[in-house]
């Protein structure tokens, strides 16, 4: 059997946030991805699925997608996996905090490889398991994540994007931290084709494309 993946919308926070719950429908074993949202609907669901919940993986410390770490953590004792980057950069703390680089480590028979990719933050991390990559905010099925505050840069996220246009399988599903319009679950040859951030090989076009002024949204992509 493959991999089960719910993902969940987050209905409390002022953005439209994506989490996942993971997990092998042998064992049961499971984890959670930026975890956010209704505690309640989450429970339920780890409850109805019989997912013996272990961990859980933050791709990185912005408030939306760790708003329900700190929570779960301690009433489940579940260990918290972050770069190690993102936490000493930003001082974040969670119970049982577990640093991580890119070493790999598993749920069920199931490798979790995490890919740094800063460039929305200094840490921004990625999970690939099995063929299914969870991109926090640094890739979208419509396009990419912002370049602007403290730790970001659009010239490590020109320099992440084509990293995982070199690394990772067209045939991989891209699960992303948000949706603007596009549901999860695309192939990765899909947003080759309709993302524009991803058909862009110039560094500088890059950069003047993904910070340009008087943008009418931030997150209308083209």
């Amino acid at each position: 059997m493959t991999l089960e993946i719910i993902y969940l919308k987050a209905s409390e926070l002022f953005t439209k946030n994506l989490s996942y719950l993971v997990f092998d429908p042998d064992s049961g074993d499971g984890v959670m991805i930026d975890p956010a949202g209704d505690l309640e609907q989450i429970e339920l669901l780890v409850s109805f699925h019989r997912i013996k919940l272990s961990k859980i993986l933050l791709t990185h410390y912005h408030f939306d997608h760790v708003y329900l770490a700190n929570t779960l953590a301690r009433k489940y004792d579940l260990q918290v996996f972050m770069n190690k980057i993102e936490i000493d950069y930003y001082g974040f703390h969670c119970k049982n905090l577990i640093p991580i680089d890119e070493s790999s480590f598993f749920i069920g028979p199931y490798s979790i490889n995490p890919i740094h990719t800063p460039g929305h933050t200094k840490g921004s991390t990625c999970y690939l398991i099995g063929n299914n990559l969870f991109t926090g905010d640094t890739l979208f099925i419509e396009g990419c994540g912002l370049c602007f505050g403290e730790g970001a840069d659009p010239n490590e996220m020109f320099d992440s994007l084509q990293y995982l246009k070199s690394q990772i399988d067209l045939h991989t599903f891209i699960y992303p931290g948000h949706s603007y319009g596009q549901y999860p679950g695309k192939r990765f040859d899909y947003l080759m084709h309709n993302n524009i951030y991803l058909q862009i090989d110039n560094r500088d076009h890059f950069i003047s494309f993904r910070m340009r002024e008087n943008q009418y949204s931030l997150f209308a992509f083209k």
